[in-house]
Protein backbone atom coordinates (compact mmCIF):
# COMPACT_ATOMS: atom_id res chain seq x y z
CA UNK A 1 0.00 0.00 0.00
CA UNK A 2 1.57 3.10 -0.73
CA UNK A 3 1.32 6.48 1.72
CA UNK A 4 1.74 10.11 0.66
CA UNK A 5 4.38 11.47 3.62
CA UNK A 6 6.24 14.55 4.52
CA UNK A 7 8.25 15.54 7.57
CA UNK A 8 8.12 18.76 8.84
CA UNK A 9 9.82 20.44 12.17
CA UNK A 10 7.82 21.41 14.88
CA UNK A 11 8.74 22.97 18.28
CA UNK A 12 8.79 19.26 19.64
CA UNK A 13 10.92 17.97 16.83
CA UNK A 14 10.28 16.25 13.49
CA UNK A 15 6.83 15.18 12.53
CA UNK A 16 6.05 12.49 10.43
CA UNK A 17 3.07 13.10 8.51
CA UNK A 18 1.36 10.00 6.49
CA UNK A 19 -2.21 10.64 3.99
CA UNK A 20 -3.74 8.68 1.17
CA UNK A 21 -5.83 9.90 -1.28
CA UNK A 22 -8.58 10.30 1.13
CA UNK A 23 -7.23 11.62 4.19
CA UNK A 24 -4.70 11.23 6.95
CA UNK A 25 -3.51 8.27 8.42
CA UNK A 26 -1.04 9.54 10.95
CA UNK A 27 1.08 11.76 12.70
CA UNK A 28 3.82 10.68 14.64
CA UNK A 29 6.74 11.85 16.61
CA UNK A 30 10.19 10.80 15.99
CA UNK A 31 11.06 8.40 18.11
CA UNK A 32 7.22 7.81 19.59
CA UNK A 33 6.30 4.60 20.72
CA UNK A 34 4.25 2.83 18.76
CA UNK A 35 5.70 4.93 15.58
CA UNK A 36 4.01 4.48 12.20
CA UNK A 37 2.50 1.13 12.69
CA UNK A 38 2.38 -1.46 9.52
CA UNK A 39 3.72 1.37 7.85
CA UNK A 40 7.44 0.35 6.05
CA UNK A 41 9.72 3.05 4.70
CA UNK A 42 9.55 1.75 1.24
CA UNK A 43 5.51 2.62 1.51
CA UNK A 44 5.89 6.31 1.09
CA UNK A 45 6.07 8.41 -1.19
CA UNK A 46 7.60 12.09 -0.06
CA UNK A 47 5.04 14.05 -2.26
CA UNK A 48 3.27 17.20 -1.20
CA UNK A 49 -0.92 16.18 -0.98
CA UNK A 50 -4.13 18.17 -0.03
CA UNK A 51 -4.26 16.36 3.37
CA UNK A 52 -0.37 16.52 4.00
CA UNK A 53 -1.15 20.26 3.70
CA UNK A 54 -4.11 20.59 5.58
CA UNK A 55 -2.36 18.72 8.05
CA UNK A 56 0.66 21.06 8.52
CA UNK A 57 -1.54 23.84 8.11
CA UNK A 58 -3.46 22.73 11.35
CA UNK A 59 -0.06 21.87 13.13
CA UNK A 60 1.30 25.45 11.89
CA UNK A 61 -1.99 27.20 13.71
CA UNK A 62 -2.10 24.92 16.92
CA UNK A 63 1.56 25.87 17.28
CA UNK A 64 0.94 29.46 17.05
CA UNK A 65 -1.46 29.21 19.89
CA UNK A 66 -4.79 28.92 17.56
CA UNK A 67 -7.48 26.53 18.33
CA UNK A 68 -7.93 24.47 15.30
CA UNK A 69 -11.02 21.87 15.61
CA UNK A 70 -9.86 18.88 14.70
CA UNK A 71 -13.31 18.46 12.35
CA UNK A 72 -10.43 20.84 10.17
CA UNK A 73 -8.64 17.37 9.03
CA UNK A 74 -9.65 14.62 6.97
CA UNK A 75 -8.61 11.82 9.75
CA UNK A 76 -8.80 8.22 8.79
CA UNK A 77 -7.66 6.32 12.00
CA UNK A 78 -7.03 2.66 11.41
CA UNK A 79 -8.07 0.73 14.47
CA UNK A 80 -10.93 -1.41 16.51
CA UNK A 81 -14.44 -0.43 17.30
CA UNK A 82 -12.88 0.42 20.71
CA UNK A 83 -9.77 2.56 19.70
CA UNK A 84 -11.72 4.52 17.90
CA UNK A 85 -14.93 4.68 20.44
CA UNK A 86 -11.95 6.33 22.91
CA UNK A 87 -10.22 8.27 20.32
CA UNK A 88 -13.46 9.96 19.55
CA UNK A 89 -13.80 10.84 23.25
CA UNK A 90 -10.28 12.33 23.20
CA UNK A 91 -11.30 14.92 20.40
CA UNK A 92 -14.35 15.96 22.99
CA UNK A 93 -11.44 17.17 25.58
CA UNK A 94 -11.63 20.83 25.37
CA UNK A 95 -8.12 22.35 24.42
CA UNK A 96 -6.29 23.29 27.83
CA UNK A 97 -8.58 21.18 29.53
CA UNK A 98 -7.45 17.51 31.39
CA UNK A 99 -9.50 14.18 31.93
CA UNK A 100 -8.09 11.24 33.75
CA UNK A 101 -7.75 7.79 32.25
CA UNK A 102 -11.34 6.84 34.53
CA UNK A 103 -12.90 9.59 33.36
CA UNK A 104 -12.64 8.60 29.84
CA UNK A 105 -13.25 4.83 30.32
CA UNK A 106 -16.66 5.83 32.50
CA UNK A 107 -17.55 7.71 29.30
CA UNK A 108 -16.59 5.33 26.84
CA UNK A 109 -18.55 2.38 28.46
CA UNK A 110 -21.45 4.67 28.53
CA UNK A 111 -20.83 4.81 24.85
CA UNK A 112 -20.56 1.05 24.75
CA UNK A 113 -23.79 0.41 27.00
CA UNK A 114 -21.54 -1.32 29.48
CA UNK A 115 -21.67 -0.87 32.72
CA UNK A 116 -17.43 -0.08 33.72
CA UNK A 117 -14.52 -0.52 31.26
CA UNK A 118 -11.01 -0.76 32.25
CA UNK A 119 -8.52 2.61 32.91
CA UNK A 120 -6.16 0.46 31.74
CA UNK A 121 -7.70 -0.77 28.26
CA UNK A 122 -8.81 2.66 27.90
CA UNK A 123 -4.89 3.81 28.51
CA UNK A 124 -3.70 0.79 25.85
CA UNK A 125 -6.00 2.48 23.33
CA UNK A 126 -4.81 6.42 24.05
CA UNK A 127 -0.93 4.90 23.84
CA UNK A 128 -1.95 4.14 20.42
CA UNK A 129 -3.66 6.85 19.04
CA UNK A 130 -2.07 7.33 15.36
CA UNK A 131 -2.69 11.24 15.71
CA UNK A 132 0.10 13.05 17.98
CA UNK A 133 -1.04 16.40 18.90
CA UNK A 134 -4.20 16.76 16.88
CA UNK A 135 -6.20 14.11 18.75
CA UNK A 136 -5.14 15.32 22.16
CA UNK A 137 -4.01 12.18 23.72
CA UNK A 138 -1.60 14.77 25.76
CA UNK A 139 -4.89 15.79 27.83
CA UNK A 140 -5.05 12.65 29.56
CA UNK A 141 -3.64 12.17 33.16
CA UNK A 142 -3.71 9.86 35.40
CA UNK A 143 -6.37 9.46 38.80
CA UNK A 144 -4.02 10.94 41.13
CA UNK A 145 -2.67 13.84 39.00
CA UNK A 146 0.46 12.24 37.49
CA UNK A 147 1.36 12.89 33.76
CA UNK A 148 1.62 9.52 32.60
CA UNK A 149 1.23 7.02 29.73
CA UNK A 150 2.44 9.30 26.23
CA UNK A 151 4.13 7.22 23.85
CA UNK A 152 5.88 10.82 22.93
CA UNK A 153 7.48 10.90 26.05
CA UNK A 154 6.61 12.57 28.95
CA UNK A 155 8.70 16.15 28.72
CA UNK A 156 6.81 16.57 24.97
CA UNK A 157 3.39 16.05 27.24
CA UNK A 158 4.12 18.12 29.70
CA UNK A 159 5.37 20.79 26.94
CA UNK A 160 1.97 20.42 24.82
CA UNK A 161 -0.12 21.26 28.43
CA UNK A 162 1.94 23.96 28.96
CA UNK A 163 1.61 25.18 25.70
CA UNK A 164 -2.33 24.97 25.91
CA UNK A 165 -2.11 26.75 29.21
CA UNK A 166 -3.27 24.09 31.22
CA UNK A 167 -2.47 24.58 35.28
CA UNK A 168 0.01 22.10 35.98
CA UNK A 169 -0.04 22.85 39.84
CA UNK A 170 -2.00 20.14 39.94
CA UNK A 171 0.33 17.59 38.28
CA UNK A 172 3.24 16.11 38.74
CA UNK A 173 5.27 13.95 37.13
CA UNK A 174 5.07 9.92 38.21
CA UNK A 175 8.08 8.98 40.78
CA UNK A 176 8.10 5.03 38.97
CA UNK A 177 6.49 3.42 36.35
CA UNK A 178 6.67 3.12 32.26
CA UNK A 179 6.33 7.13 31.57
CA UNK A 180 9.15 8.29 32.64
Amino acid sequence: MQYSAKQVDSPLGRLLLVAQDEGLCGIWMEGQKYFAPGIREGDLDWEDTAPLRAAWHWLAAYFAGERPDVAELPLMPVGSNFRQTVWAELCRIPYGQVVTYGQIADRVAHTLGRETMSAQAVGGAVGHNPFSIVIPCHRVVGSDGSLTGYAGGIQKKLWLLEHEGVDLRTLHLPTHGTAL
